[in-house]
């Protein structure tokens, strides 16, 4: 089975394992990895603890600012959507009726 391979690709390939010297196909079992140590639920809260310490949590005045301003912005669209459909339900009505 001849195989058009460049010297980069036979380097590549040779370095994965999947050629011989010969740059022939050498078709080998996959490597089985180790199995990783568990973590037990003991050490995962520890981790989780000290990850959370790390985090930068904003302030109150932040956290209010961010609120109102999510809140007025949900108030807007809700009114603009509202106003668009409550005008094309007039305009459907409107086309129907006649």
């Amino acid at each position: 089975m001849a195989m058009d391979l460049n010297r980069e690709q036979k380097r590549t390939l040779k370095k994965m394992g999947q050629l011989d010297e010969q740059g022939n196909p050498a078709r080998q079992a996959p490597a089985r990895r180790p199995r990783e140590e568990r973590t037990t639920p003991v050490q995962y809260v520890r981790e989780v603890r000290e990850e959370m310490s790390k985090v930068a949590w904003p302030k109150w005045p932040e956290i209010r600012r961010y609120s109102i301003v999510v809140l007025v912005t949900v108030g807007i669209f809700t009114a603009l959507i509202g106003g668009v459909d409550t005008l094309f339900g007039f305009l459907t009505d409107w086309l129907y009726e006649n």
